[in-house]
């Protein structure tokens, strides 16, 4: 039954007896529990499944989750993640710390932020082969990028393969070990009194933090509700994130920013869910049809990504002619669909 919390003998004498249990919504990836045990306490029961095609990394899902979360427990000051209290690898169980969520606020960003940059600062060199390195655009994906340019006849600047070469070096993650949470979207961030904490950490992973700080920017590219941050909002997230990484470091955060929304932008992968990512060339998709996912479009997904490329590298001195392409492109949309929409304002987000 998927109300029955699957509790064996030592998570029971470890962790104590449910009393009550409440199914949450959850992705079909996992079953999420609400537990009241006998004692009185709550606690967070979440079980990685092996449902259809998801099955085939579960293991790998529940053991990245898990390494994740302890990393991200070495916090000092407010938690950013829930503790995990006991696991049972084999039916991938783990039990996390019940967290209280403040719910609704409209100035959500900056303390999501600050937690983003305090979670990316958690690890260092040490921490190598702790998790999976950060797995992002190939040779494949910068070729895709270009073919979208000749289907929708927009002519590709001769320089533009060389640049999406360089690119692709810069993005190398070898040199960064921030701990990043793979997919930091709204409903993944639980507003408490000390701060934000993540959850749903199974794709976390090592890499630059300035992939994950593209968000704001970029959309929100792994998350069905599409935002788009701009002006004074975003500059405040940015300069929190930035200021809260110096602070624990000691050091600027390394990288280029425009790198990391450029990476966002050529991934085709990132116009669609979890699920249909890896079975097909998303971009080629895209001048035959407009395909959904949450509040938003793959072609208005890909107009406003665009766009904040083409802004961000007009003065560029390595994606300047990707930054021109890029504006055609949105302009090519605009022109061939009209109708499109910008994204929703960060205003907009949902909430659960």
């Amino acid at each position: 039954m998927l109300n029955r919390v699957p509790f064996n003998e030592a998570l029971l004498s470890t962790v104590g007896t449910p009393k009550q249990a409440k199914l949450l919504d959850s992705s079909p990836r996992s079953r999420v529990w609400r537990v009241q045990l006998t004692d009185g306490r709550l606690v967070i029961v979440k079980q990685i499944t092996d449902d259809g095609d998801a099955g085939a990394d579960a293991n790998t899902r529940f053991a990245r989750e898990v390494a994740g979360l302890r990393l991200a427990g070495r916090a000092s000051g407010p938690a950013v993640a829930p503790a995990v209290l006991a696991t049972d690898p084999p039916s991938r169980v783990m039990v996390l710390e019940h967290v209280d969520d403040l719910g609704k606020t409209d100035d959500w960003m900056p303390g999501y932020a600050e937690s983003l940059a305090r979670l990316h600062a958690l690890t260092g060199p040490a921490d190598a082969g702790a998790l999976p390195v950060w797995s992002g655009p190939t040779a494949t994906d910068a070729e895709s990028f270009l073919t979208l340019a000749r289907a929708l006849d927009v002519p590709v600047p001769s320089t533009v393969p060389d640049e999406l070469a360089g690119l692709l070096e810069r993005l190398d993650p070898t040199p960064h070990h921030a701990l990043l949470h793979g997919d930091p979207c709204p409903g993944n961030d639980l507003r408490t009194a000390d701060g934000v904490r993540f959850v749903d950490l199974e794709r976390a992973s090592l890499g630059n933090g300035l992939i994950e700080l593209a968000y704001f920017r970029i959309g929100f590219p792994t998350c069905w509700c599409a935002m788009s941050v701009t002006g004074a909002p975003l500059t405040e997230v940015e300069d929190v994130y930035r200021t809260t990484w110096r602070g624990l470091t000691g050091q600027d955060v390394p990288g280029d920013l425009a790198d990391a929304c450029a990476a966002w932008l050529i991934q085709g992968d990132a116009l669609v869910e979890r699920a249909h990512r890896g079975t097909v060339d998303q971009l080629a998709r895209v001048p035959a049809e407009d395909f959904e996912w949450g509040n938003a479009s793959a072609r208005e997904r890909l107009v406003h990504r665009l766009g904040v490329v083409a802004d961000m590298t007009r003065d560029h001195d390595h994606l300047h002619a990707v930054g021109r392409l890029s504006s055609d492109l949105a302009d090519r949309l605009l022109v061939s669909w009209p109708k499109l929409r910008p994204l929703p304002t960060q205003d907009a987000r949902p909430w659960f």
